[in-house]
């Protein structure tokens, strides 16, 4: 099942905390710690205290940086996505590539965000969803920028057998 052609359209990582955000065409996720040499998969990331158990992945809709007018890496998550709205994730299993996920919580936004970008008013566009969304990684595998963005376990509507009468 497709999220009606959801796609990963990038993908960023950082080695640490305040690091630059680096793109990357495609990198490999670890079951229950993120993304290889990733800030919070080597425990360097700002928000790395082992309390804020949930630190894995993060995803960001690309429609959300049309909108408020910044460039993706500028909301500091990890992957980027095209065609689907991110809040409807949270409690669903779904694939990106090999990699079966979970949507965890809603990523609010900090004013970190903002200072390093330098950008008035950052915290305040990302707030609500559209900071992103945390994520559970599952099963982990490599990924790449183009897969597809995969629900599983959701079942469409049936189609009526062929050649059946239409309900009145």
């Amino acid at each position: 099942m497709t999220g009606s052609g959801a796609s990963l359209v990038a993908i960023y990582t950082a080695p640490s905390g305040g690091a630059p955000m680096e793109q990357q065409g495609s990198v490999v996720l670890v079951e229950g710690l993120g993304i290889v040499g990733d800030r919070y998969a080597l425990h360097t990331g700002t928000w790395s205290d082992p309390r804020w158990h949930d630190q894995e992945l993060t995803l960001f809709a690309s429609e959300v940086a049309e909108a408020i007018g910044i460039e993706p890496y500028q909301a500091r998550r990890n992957l980027i996505t095209r065609g689907i709205d991110l809040e409807n994730l949270i409690g669903v299993r779904f694939r990106i590539g090999g990699a079966l996920m979970t949507g965890v919580r809603v990523c609010a936004p900090c004013r970190y965000i903002q200072q390093i970008n330098g950008i008035a008013g950052l915290t305040k566009a990302l707030g609500g969803a559209h900071g992103g969304l945390r994520v559970h990684i599952i099963e982990g595998s490599m990924i790449r920028v183009g897969d597809a963005l995969e629900l599983v376990g959701v079942e469409e509507e049936a189609a009526p057998a062929t050649g059946a009468a239409p309900a009145v």
